[in-house]
């Protein structure tokens, strides 16, 4: 896994965030690591919550928190996407004004959000299955937010499913919201701003505002591992 990510072109990844708010990591998971993940959905005891999205008006479908110890490869992407992507979200910062800095390693980060009382893992299983759709939304979670999160598709389109794009949302300041539709195959990776990222306008550098979901799956059943670097309160 380790070898995996660090053979990614992270200079290319930093411009395509900067860019868009979105890059995308082409085959980060094998198949089997997928379908096994995939397989863990109906394993209860590994999650610590489960949501039905209709009951709270988030959607249609469900998804699972998983509870500690976290499975093996969640923990290693988790440990091994970290450092990679901290450069990128500390420069972010730097460049909207924030004073917030992210260590090196994510043990490191994970130890800030547990003294602040953010200590439930975020990592989390969703499901979808026809008619199942994800509205527009932010994964906050307490006061310490890691400004980037990944998304990482298990099921193969065409195969095991139609529709269910994953989709970007950005709003700039006065003007009319972009939408990014991001197309990915079983195993590949999206990163992407989690609230707000850096954009370089005419009279400098200003916050745009992004939100993530899922359009409506039309057929089959798709599965996604959510994998997000803080904790929640």
């Amino acid at each position: 896994m380790r070898r995996r990510v660090r053979s990614v072109d992270w200079e290319g990844t930093g411009r395509e965030l900067d860019a868009r708010g979105c890059a995308v990591l082409e085959q980060l998971l094998t198949p089997d690591e997928c379908e096994a993940l995939a397989l863990l959905y109906d394993v209860d005891d590994a999650f610590r919550s489960r949501v039905v999205m209709a009951r709270h008006g988030f959607g249609r479908g469900e998804y699972k928190y998983f509870d500690h110890p976290l499975p093996e490869v969640v923990t290693e992407l988790r440990t091994a996407l970290y450092p990679c992507l901290a450069p990128i979200a500390n420069r972010w910062n730097t460049a909207m004004g924030i004073d917030v800095r992210y260590p090196d390693v994510h043990a490191d980060f994970l130890a800030r959000c547990h003294e602040a009382g953010q200590v439930r893992p975020t990592p989390l299983l969703l499901r979808y299955g026809a008619d199942d759709y994800n509205c527009l939304h932010q994964d906050l979670y307490g006061e310490h937010v890691f400004p980037l999160q990944v998304a990482i598709l298990l099921s193969e389109p065409g195969r095991d499913f139609t529709g269910g794009e994953f989709v970007l949302t950005e709003q700039r300041p006065r003007m009319q919201s972009r939408a990014e539709v991001v197309p990915l195959r079983q195993g590949d990776a999206v990163v992407f701003a989690v609230h707000h990222r850096p954009v370089q306008g005419t009279r400098g550098t200003y916050r745009v505002n992004l939100r993530h979901g899922v359009s409506r799956v039309r057929s089959g059943m798709r599965h996604t591992a959510g994998i997000i670097f803080h904790d929640a309160a």
